[in-house]
């Protein structure tokens, strides 16, 4: 048989049982017969990887071959999967490999390729990682933002990209890098920039989880948030306002701020678009509620409609740094409550009496939180209208 390109099932078994022929004379490698066998073998090895390819092993298969290879106990692999007991679970088949897992494996000497089961895969780059491990894993671990995780700090940061995947959710791998040149910090100069990362994600994957009606640019102007502070009038207010918000759209989430991030608020865009109100009330007070509301929502209205800034982070404690879009958001929150012709016509100081600040808001129909913590912002005396300012009320109704 002369040897040829084999196109054709008929053509591989011809040539298979001429190699079996061929064989069982035992040839000289450098006979004729020889050299014929060895070019069937090529062909034939040839049609073979195109037409029946050899299966990928399995992770758990690529594990016990490498065990073997290397003369490695079960034991030996804890370095590289974690504990005794998640090595067991692995080699039994009842545990699948994490990222964590397979970053380390692969320092073993296994194919990405094998343990992710794709042909040509690679793992992803550990950029995000890297942000992430300068995240407050402790303090994030203890408020509960890993999703089902019971472990240690310790257990989690050795796991840490696998919790990162699960925490950033919906918004993907990119969330965990610090959106520089998109965002805008507000007495930004004494802040952890990874904590306030974390913070971010964390609000907006909460965010997520709500259903609510498209968001229509333009939606907050003048008209809305005048029926907004309308509604601090009430004794539900606060929760009152929530719900405003959500039919028009526009998602309220409540977190407590991380340690040095110094937030009262912030005022950022979903993917899709939509905004996100977030408040950590920090300062569990009525007065500061809803300024910092409507402070984030002029954001909203003046920024996040019409420019490229995806996110507002604002300290708003006195003194903080205040630029172009901090003074017009500030503008446009104060005359929103409380318009600037009816404040001067008052003329509220910091010695009226208890019941013309209660007339007042009452004229106004808004909460009397809101002109007292104006006269206090405004003189710098914070000992007075104390039992105006509604302090210790949000958290609790919010359950926060």
């Amino acid at each position: 048989m002369k040897p040829k390109i084999i196109r054709t099932d008929a053509d591989y078994e011809t040539a298979l049982a001429r190699i079996d022929v061929l064989m069982d004379g035992d040839p000289e490698p450098t006979s004729a017969a020889g050299e014929e066998l060895e070019l069937l073998c090529l062909l034939v090895g040839n049609y073979e990887a195109v037409h029946y390819p050899m299966d990928m092993p399995s992770p758990l298969e690529a594990i016990k071959f490498r065990m073997e290879q290397a003369g490695l106990k079960a034991k030996d692999l804890i370095p590289y999967i974690g504990s005794a007991s998640k090595v067991s679970e692995v080699l039994a088949g009842k545990r699948a490999l994490s990222l964590t897992m397979m970053r380390n494996l692969v320092k073993l000497g296994i194919p990405a390729e094998v343990l992710l089961q794709v042909e040509g895969g690679k793992l992803p780059s550990d950029a995000a990682l890297q942000q992430g491990k300068h995240f407050p894993v402790a303090e994030m671990l203890k408020r509960g933002w890993f999703s089902n995780f019971q472990g240690t700090v310790a257990e989690a940061k050795s796991q840490l990209e696998d919790l990162l995947n699960t925490f950033v959710g919906k918004l993907g791998p990119n969330a965990l890098m610090p959106a520089l040149n998109r965002q805008h910090v507000r007495n930004g100069g004494n802040h952890d920039e990874h904590a306030l990362t974390a913070w971010r994600i964390r609000v907006a994957t909460l965010a997520l989880r709500e259903s609510l009606p498209a968001y229509k640019p333009g939606t907050v102007n003048a008209d809305f948030l005048k029926e907004l502070a309308r509604l601090s009038y009430l004794a539900e207010g606060p929760k009152l306002a929530k719900e405003f918000l959500n039919k028009s759209g526009i998602h309220l989430i409540f977190e407590r701020h991380l340690q040095k991030t110094h937030l009262d608020g912030a005022a950022l865009k979903l993917p899709d678009g939509s905004p996100v109100v977030a408040l950590t009330l920090r300062h569990d007070r009525l007065d500061n509620f809803w300024f910092t509301l409507f402070h984030e929502l002029a954001h909203v209205a003046l920024h996040l409609d019409k420019d490229g800034v995806e996110a507002f982070f604002d300290d708003l404690t006195e003194g903080g740094k205040k630029d172009k879009c901090e003074k017009e958001a500030d503008k446009l929150a104060s005359e929103a409550l409380i318009p600037e012709a009816e404040w001067k016509a008052a003329k509220l100081t910091k010695k009226s009496p208890p019941t013309a600040v209660l007339t007042f808001a009452q004229a106004l129909r808004i909460s009397p939180a809101i002109p007292a913590g104006r006269v206090r912002y405004e003189s710098k005396s914070y000992n007075v209208f104390k039992p105006l300012i509604g302090s210790g009320k949000l958290r609790p109704m919010f359950g926060i």
